[in-house]
């Protein structure tokens, strides 16, 4: 009778046991906070419009350097409408933007152009830190000119029978170098591309804010982290033509990314919240949990191909709800180049830029009214993906999951539902599946 009050305590710690043993990568990230001085400044003091038609780039300007010489503090932007060129932040800056306000950005390509293809984002910061952007105000990047033009070379190059072609393009914002960074509250709509990237930033936070822009806009991405550490994005509601948030890990010497957490978010059309397909310098140590998919076209999404790759380690997606999803898991060496069903390809050698997955893990997942197939599971001939885990799966799709050049994949608690065919279309190519 005596040990028995020890029994629950071993059962607990049993049971944690087997949780970790059970979980793959990533966990609670914390970045730090923007520390900011307590002194607010009013942009309208500046000689801002706010009428929607008068230029007010230079108000702006004029505002952000003063902050700056006051050694920082919170910029307000009362309700209107401020057309402005671009333009950049400084250190231990709030750009607050008061319910009813809007920035409205030029649609004068040459206001961003820096060179051929080149051009500068609307809002950059570089070696900065302690940044806010919040509020309930909207950046309105009035991008539809730049989307026709490039609809325009992309349809001309997909004729010729080319995969794409880019005209060059402004992002929303771009904070490269940064560090203690916050977005919250606000509604980032319509840039000529991307929303928002933290380049090699340690330290970022997006908290409820709101991303919207057609879902035929092109390569719209909502947030993409790029060779960033500690990054935390949660309750955020991302609508998009391309990637709803995508990790990436460009040129070798920038990277790891590291220590990224995704919570609580709702994905509407978009291409899900993805890895890749730029992994070189790695990627490690990433949660994603709780979120919402409607309508995207892939949920779970890793993606990279030869001369793009690197080692993308301890990755987890868990507690995720589809509905209406094209594809709902997507990890593959193939990105644009994919193999049709059963085709062999050419081992080549193995290289830095490789795309490596390891220890990936894919549990709880409810995916109902599929539109296209479960999805696919493919590494490459040098490389098979291995060590990756589907646990609790439950997916709706007209087609069931393909898997090819796998080595010791793991589905356990795994239903697939095809509409048609077989659930699992598990080709020559893999070895030591385990169900």
């Amino acid at each position: 009778m005596k040990g028995l009050p020890f029994l629950p305590l071993l059962a607990l710690a049993l049971a944690l046991a087997l949780a970790l043993a059970g979980s793959a990568g990533g966990a609670d990230v914390s970045p730090a906070l923007p520390s900011l001085p307590d002194r607010s400044f009013n942009l309208r003091e500046f000689g801002a419009a706010g009428d929607g038609h008068t230029l007010d780039t230079a108000a702006l300007q004029k505002a952000i350097a003063a902050v700056d010489a006051a050694g920082g503090g919170t910029l307000e932007v009362p309700a209107g409408a401020y057309l402005t060129g671009p333009f950049d932040l400084c250190s231990r800056l709030n750009l607050h933007l008061d319910a009813g306000a809007t920035l409205l950005f030029s649609q004068k390509f040459e206001d961003y152009r820096l060179g051929e293809k080149k051009y500068r984002p609307l809002i950059g910061a570089k070696n900065c830190h302690d940044l806010e952007i919040s509020g309930s105000g909207t950046l309105d990047g009035q991008g539809s000119p730049w989307w026709a033009a490039e609809w325009k070379v992309k349809r001309a190059a997909r004729k010729a029978g080319q995969h794409d072609a880019e005209i060059g393009r402004p992002r929303m914002i771009i904070l490269d170098g940064c560090q203690r960074v916050l977005l919250r509250g606000i509604t980032l709509q319509n840039p000529p591309m991307y929303h928002f990237v933290p380049v090699r930033c340690e330290d970022v936070t997006v908290d409820g804010i709101t991303i919207h822009s057609p879902a035929d806009s092109p390569n719209t991405d909502g947030i993409d982290p790029s060779v960033s550490r500690r990054v935390l994005i949660e309750h955020c509601t991302i609508d998009t033509g391309d990637d709803c948030i995508a990790i990436k890990a460009g040129p070798k010497g920038f990277g790891p990314v590291e220590d990224v957490l995704i919570t609580d978010c709702t994905f509407r059309h978009g291409h899900g919240c993805s890895i890749g397909s730029d992994t070189n310098s790695g990627v490690r140590r990433v949660l994603v949990r709780r979120c919402t998919f409607e309508d995207t076209d892939i949920g779970v999404r890793l993606k990279s191909r030869r001369t793009r790759g690197g080692d993308v380690e301890d990755i987890t997606y868990t507690d995720l709800h589809m509905n209406r999803v094209g594809q709902a898991i997507v990890i593959s060496s193939y990105y644009y180049d994919l193999p049709g069903p059963g085709e062999h390809d050419q081992p080549k050698p193995v290289d830095a830029d490789t795309p490596i997955w390891r220890n990936i893990l894919v549990r709880n997942i409810v995916a109902v009214n599929g539109t296209r197939d479960a999805g696919l599971i493919i590494g490459l001939p040098e490389m098979p993906a291995r060590d990756i885990r589907l646990e609790n799966v439950s997916i709706e799709a007209p087609r069931g999951l393909r898997i090819a050049y796998t080595e010791g994949i793991t589905l356990r608690n795994v239903s697939i539902r095809p509409a048609k065919g077989p659930a699992l279309l598990v080709e020559d190519t893999v070895s030591g599946l385990k169900q």
